[in-house]
């Protein structure tokens, strides 16, 4: 009985399990189902979205273009119906349109009494169309359905045309023309200010030349037009007038003279004047314009004889020595002095090692080939006019332009800043007999060079309104070093019984501030 019971409750547990495994599997399906419900509701959403999509950009921005698009009815490219085509097969046409055209084309271009002929068997067929056949088949293809539709009615009422520059088509034909224009423009001379520092008028004007230039974008369409037409052409090339408008004439009246500084040299050897002479006249008449940087020593040239410069004493170490080309330093240091007074900016000076006599401290320019230069550089918006004067006593330079602004006037000052001491005489003894004409035993003396002090100075521009000082700034801030007395002496013993005269030659000593 008992086994009887185990069996049947055995049976049961069993039947339950079944059943509960059938429950599971029952919705183990119903999951699946749902989960293919789900994913199909989803894939038709997006495909709907897609759709919608793809409706939307058509309806909006238009059919992309492919190889297949056509060009529209009733469009033509230099005269050649495309209508139907493909870029491909429209590309083939009016190649094979534009090759026979050009074999047959012939041209007459003319000016006055010249022709030219422009021969298609002159030039090569290039086709560069491929661009210009892009833009002709989006035309209109880029809006809403109804502006695509609209824009396709209109060409197809009134036509879509588009004519490619021939000479973008034909290769050569642009370097021919340009040849040819070439030949006939003249080139307009801008009217300038004529100075002559020795005539009575010094300034005058020259009017210059009225240049003709060719209209090169008419000559091109008048081209265009002429090959379209498949017809021999002749056509005069059209030419523009250039007139000159810069205004001399008002420049001509605010020409003035602006500075003016002279040295003397009346004191001078014949040769130093004619080097001062030769130094300053490659400056008379000189014309700087705007922005134009000068240099002394290329001006003036090589100081050879050769150039004209003869042999005259110049400083070299705080001694004066004979040297070809002396005293063309006063030349510089004059123009110096007159190119500050006018307010040009200086690029580059140097001052002598002693002081020059014929300007104040730190207001000379000395001026050496190959390390010492004048430069200046004309910082004003128009040209200045250089004179030079050179007669028996003075030499001066003069500088013409327009006035400075707010009618300033310019002058200089200089300050002496302190002494220099100099260091007395030092002996020396004629070893080589250079002096022995002066000098031959020991005990005589000879000067050659007195000592001289030195000096620290500074140097300024002042700027003056209406007669008051309204400005004053440093330019200058020099040292000229001080330089020793120089006595010599003989070298040879005084014989027994001799006696030497006194020569007078008395030695300084340092000197005391």
């Amino acid at each position: 009985m008992k086994n009887k019971i185990k069996n049947k409750n055995k049976e049961l547990k069993e039947t339950s399990n079944d059943k509960s495994e059938n429950f599971a599997q029952l919705n183990q399906k119903n999951e699946k189902t749902k989960y293919k419900k789900s994913s199909f509701l989803w894939l038709f959403a997006v495909s709907i979205i897609a759709v919608a999509l793809l409706l939307f950009c058509q309806f909006y921005f238009g059919d992309p273009i492919t190889e297949n698009t056509t060009f529209y009815q009733n469009t033509k490219v230099n005269g050649i119906d495309v209508s139907g085509l493909t870029k491909t097969e429209a590309t083939q046409i009016i190649s094979q349109n534009l090759t026979e055209e050009l074999n047959n084309l012939t041209i007459n271009l003319k000016s006055g009494e010249q022709t030219w002929e422009i021969s298609g068997k002159d030039f090569e067929y290039v086709g560069n169309i491929e661009n210009p056949l892009n833009e002709l088949i989006e035309y209109g293809r880029t809006g809403n359905i109804f502006e695509k539709k609209k824009v396709e009615n209109k060409i197809k009422e009134e036509g879509l045309e588009i004519n490619i520059p021939y000479n973008n088509i034909f290769g050569g034909m642009q370097e021919k023309i340009d040849e040819i224009c070439n030949q006939i423009e003249i080139k307009y001379s801008t009217p300038q200010i004529k100075f002559d520092p020795n005539a009575k008028t010094m300034f005058s004007i020259d009017k210059g030349q009225v240049g003709y230039i060719v209209d090169k974008d008419t000559l091109n369409s008048e081209i265009d037009k002429a090959i379209s037409q498949k017809t021999p052409q002749t056509i005069e090339i059209p030419l523009t007038e250039v007139i000159p408008e810069t205004d001399y004439d008002k420049l001509l009246n605010e020409i003035g003279k602006v500075s003016q500084f002279s040295t003397s040299y009346s004191t001078s050897s014949t040769k130093r004047k004619n080097n001062i002479k030769k130094a300053l006249s490659c400056f008379n008449g000189m014309i700087v314009m705007p922005n134009q940087e000068i240099s002394f020593n290329e001006t003036t040239g090589p100081r050879t004889k050769e150039n004209g410069y003869e042999n005259a004493n110049i400083i070299i170490d705080g001694n004066y020595v004979s040297g070809t080309g002396g005293g063309v330093c006063q030349a510089s240091t004059t123009l110096y002095n007159a190119l500050l007074l006018a307010n040009m900016e200086i690029l580059s000076v140097h001052h002598h090692s002693l002081p020059a006599s014929y300007v104040p401290l730190s207001f000379d320019a000395m001026v050496s080939e190959g390390y010492a230069d004048l430069i200046f550089k004309n910082t004003n918006n128009s040209p200045i006019f250089i004179k030079t004067i050179c007669d028996e006593n003075n030499v001066a330079v003069e500088i013409y332009g327009k006035s400075l602004e707010d009618n300033l006037q310019i002058k200089t000052r200089s300050e002496l800043v302190k002494i220099i001491p100099h260091k007395g005489d030092k002996i020396l003894s004629d070893t080589e007999g250079k002096y022995s004409n002066q000098v031959l035993y020991k005990g005589e003396y000879y000067r050659l060079k007195y000592p001289k002090q030195g000096y620290e100075s500074k140097g300024y521009l002042q700027y003056y309104k209406d007669g008051e000082l309204v400005e004053e700034k440093m330019i200058r801030h020099d040292h000229y070093q001080p330089q020793m007395g120089i006595i010599v002496e003989g070298t040879e013993q005084i014989e027994e019984g001799m006696t030497l005269p006194s020569n007078g030659v008395k030695f300084i000593p340092p000197q005391k501030i």
